[in-house]
């Protein structure tokens, strides 16, 4: 059983695969988002590629650990998602801090400012995914 991983944006959409073992984590692509029907027909070409049963996906709780305006959003992407994909299960996981983490590791690898800004967001989604995964064991 394969994962997908989902760091949503307004802009992007950061996807990471896991090996077909369920152990690690690796960035696959970034979606720019065009429209909500792009986005999931794209998202669904993933799922069929990688033969996806379970979609974890990146929810952005506030440092407290509420909900707010932005994890509704995201939310409601989802149930777009599970419309147009119901046999695909759906994980939400908190996220705070992905984003952080993999500037962190971004810039420890000294990727420039440039390049940083076009793989960020996939990066967190491995960093959401490797979570999840690491939480299974």
């Amino acid at each position: 059983m394969r994962y997908l991983s989902l760091d949503i944006g307004d802009k992007t959409i950061g996807i990471a695969v896991s090996d077909p073992l369920g152990f690690t984590a690796q960035g696959v692509k970034t979606i720019q988002r065009t429209s909500n029907k792009n986005d999931v027909n794209e998202l669904g070409d993933l799922i069929s590629q990688y033969e996806v049963e379970t979609l974890i996906i990146g929810l952005p709780k506030n440092m407290n650990g509420t909900e707010g305006e932005r994890c509704e959003l995201v939310r409601k992407f989802a149930a777009k998602v599970q419309s147009a994909y119901p046999a695909v299960n759906q994980i939400f996981w908190d996220e705070r801090l992905s984003t952080v983490a993999a500037e962190k590791s971004l810039i420890a690898a000294d990727v420039s400012r440039k390049k940083r800004k076009k793989v960020i967001d996939k990066m967190a989604a491995v960093y959401i995914l490797q979570g999840y995964l690491d939480s299974l064991s």
